[in-house]
């Protein structure tokens, strides 16, 4: 393979995580040019952004598209070379040379003689496929031509997949063909609701931080100000509705355009590749600590005011222009109190990758622009406005006690990927305690920092808000002696990383090796238990298999990740249900391998890629994570296979199922079929 195209299968099956692209679908039919002669056309139906190669391309290029004809039986005799359309040509700055590819859709055609009685011919092509950000590795899908009778003939043989090898596709003339196995589409349609509703989460994420940020003494005094412009500024209430209905819609583009600047330059995909990337995580867990320390009052972060007062003085030009200029004022005028709100959210989008810091930056600028055009436009309403006092500077520290809460997430993702144990389960949630400890005292008087007005009361309000803080402090504390915590179970660190994963005044049972407490001294070599449930688990494919065989059972494949919060809501919140936890420890050997499991393998077990032929597997993640990705055409986390002793599948697998009920059927179906 050449170099620079295995360089980037590689990076793009490693990091990509998050979901199996499918960008190519192919299409068949068949011309009858005479009596014995037809054009096989094969029909490619390309994404938007993604781009398939020529069959001819420089040496050294990408791997080109390539049709292999099956004749072994002597029903037919190919007729010159496979024909293509013309195609674009650009030059590729990856490869440093010209290249053609086709966008949209292309169809290639092949001049065949045929024999009678032939009815069908095969076929496989063989394609690469590339966007802006990635290679995926190369594709062989199967075609099927049924070659008609009388006349002129078009017949789909279904649609394939990319990503997938499958010789047990459908072939049936009419029906959908699919070169991946089901495990892809049950994966795939997964991923794609999920990510669906991970951007509603990260817009109502927002939209709720973008009215914690108005409730700021950087924005919130500004209200007024921009409401006495417009109304001196407008003649007429119905201009001066337009004008406010401008100012918020300028406020939106300003910040949606932020979020689109950080999606193009790390990539609409690219980003969600970070999620396990220790120095990712490191990072943003000190730039989330600087912008918790800001908030609560050790410094301002403030651009330069030069910046200000130009786009102040472009403010005072009429018309939409001096519109637009006065939300970007605001926008800088204001951003020591929405820098570090804004940080985080990028931040936070960023890491699930996609187009989610753009749709953050929607919700965050909806709720900052929807208070301002709406009391600009009606200047009426601010009479029901509380003045601005003390308060702004609580909503402002309220904000740095979450940021640094946050913080730690990040570092605890650090730490799991890395399997350092320096911040266990219990020191996370310590952490987590003091924190909120501290916020409740503080919201309670106990605690003044550096811009706090003086306190004579407590307003009921922060009394409420106190309390709720308080009451999910105390929820926290039993979490250090081993209770689950399901509120929170995205956060802190699995219940198996832990310093006492059965609770305070047991022995510590390591998920990394066989040893065990005195209670559990009978474990197969290779073996663990998964604390707290105490289902016996390996992360070793082979020793796990070899268990399965010698006890009779089937093998459950848990294709996780230690940074993967799926995972950690699946081991929480479904695997304890009774039915599915009886299953997981008695009926079913249980095989958990870590994709992101950065520690060295052994010398004798390090072996050279079989997608990038050359590098070698260093890492235990990354045998893991190409096992996955070659046998199951699949690469997202979490992925539950159920497999007989063969290694054949004996269910369809599947990905998140936070539904207890529709994993609990899915498990007893697969077990039904080990036993049929």
């Amino acid at each position: 393979m050449k170099k620079t195209i295995l360089l980037l299968t590689f990076f793009c099956i490693w990091f990509g995580h998050a979901q199996v692209y499918n960008p190519v679908k192919w299409t068949t039919s068949v011309e009858k040019l005479s009596e014995s002669e037809y054009a096989l056309v094969s029909k490619a139906t390309i994404q938007t952004g993604w781009h398939l190669y020529s069959q001819n391309v420089p040496e050294d290029g990408p791997i080109p598209t390539a049709f292999t004809y099956d004749d072994s039986e002597g029903g037919f005799k190919i007729l010159g070379n496979t024909s293509e359309e013309k195609g674009k040509t650009v030059d590729d700055p990856v490869f440093g040379m010209k290249i053609k590819y086709f966008e949209k859709s292309t169809t290639f055609k092949q001049k065949v003689e045929v024999k009678e009685n032939t009815s069908t011919i095969k076929a496989f092509v063989e394609f690469m496929v590339c966007d802006d950000a990635r290679c995926l590795p190369p594709t062989e899908v199967e075609l099927v031509f049924n070659i008609p009778k009388t006349e002129k003939t078009t017949l789909n043989n279904g649609e394939s997949l990319q990503n997938s090898g499958s010789p047990n596709a459908e072939k049936n003339v009419g029906n959908e063909a699919s070169s991946g196995s089901k495990a892809e589409n049950l994966a795939g349609s997964s991923t794609s609701k999920n990510t669906k509703k991970g951007l509603w989460t990260i817009f109502f994420i927002a939209f709720l931080s973008g009215f914690a940020a108005l409730l700021t003494p950087c924005v919130f005094p500004m209200i007024p100000m921009t409401v006495s412009f417009f109304t001196k500024q407008s003649k007429t209430k119905a201009l001066g509705i337009r004008n406010a209905i401008i100012y918020g819609l300028s406020i939106i583009v300003i910040y949606v355009l932020l979020g689109t600047a950080v999606t193009g330059v790390f990539g609409a995909d690219a980003l969600n590749a970070l999620a396990t990337n220790v120095w990712f995580n490191i990072i943003f867990f000190l730039i989330l600590i600087v912008f918790a320390v800001s908030f609560l009052g050790a410094f301002e972060i403030m651009l330069p005011n030069s910046w200000a007062n130009k786009v102040d003085s472009q403010a005072n030009r009429g018309g939409l222009i001096g519109i637009f200029f006065m939300a970007l004022a605001l926008a800088i005028v204001s951003f020591s109190c929405t820098g570090p709100i804004v940080g985080t959210l990028l931040v936070e989008a960023s890491s699930k990758g996609g187009i989610a810091p753009i749709i953050g930056m929607l919700g965050f600028s909806l709720a900052i622009a929807l208070p301002f055009a709406l009391f600009a436009a009606f200047p009426g309403w601010l009479n029901s406005l509380p003045k601005s006092g003390g308060w702004l500077n609580t909503v402002k520290v309220v904000l740095g006690f979450l940021e640094l809460a946050l913080a730690f997430k990040f570092l605890s993702q650090a730490d799991l990927v890395l399997q350092t144990h320096l911040l266990e389960r219990e020191v996370f949630l310590a952490i987590w305690i003091a924190i909120f400890g501290t916020l409740a005292l503080y919201l309670f008087g106990k605690i003044k920092l550096p811009h706090d007005s003086p306190l004579t009361h407590i307003s009921v309000g922060r009394l409420s808000l106190g309390l709720v803080v308080l009451s999910f402090t105390i929820y926290m504390i039993p979490g250090l002696w081993g209770a689950p915590l399901n509120l929170i179970s995205a956060f802190p660190p699995p219940q198996n990383y832990s310093e006492s994963p059965y609770g305070v005044g047991f022995s510590k049972v390591s998920t990394s090796s066989a040893s065990s407490n005195g209670n559990h001294d009978n474990l197969p070599e290779g073996a663990h238990l998964l604390a707290p449930h105490d289902i016996v688990a390996f992360n070793d494919y082979d020793k796990g298999l070899a268990y399965a065989k010698e006890v009779g059972k089937p093998v459950m494949i848990d294709f996780t990740g230690w940074a993967c919060v799926n995972c950690r809501k699946m081991e929480q919140n479904v695997w304890p249900n009774p039915k599915v936890l009886d299953i997981l420890k008695n009926k079913v050997v249980l095989i958990s391998l870590y994709v992101d499991d950065k520690r060295p393998l052994e010398a004798s077990e390090v072996v050279e890629s079989k997608l990038k032929p050359g590098k070698q597997l260093k890492y235990i993640g990354q045998k893991w994570s190409e096992l996955q990705t070659l046998k199951y055409k699949a690469n997202s986390q979490p992925f539950y296979v159920l497999m007989d002793h063969n290694e054949e599948n004996l269910i369809d697998p599947v990905s998140f199922t936070p539904d207890a009920d529709v994993y609990y059927e899915w498990l007893q179906k697969g077990i039904s079929n080990f036993k049929n």
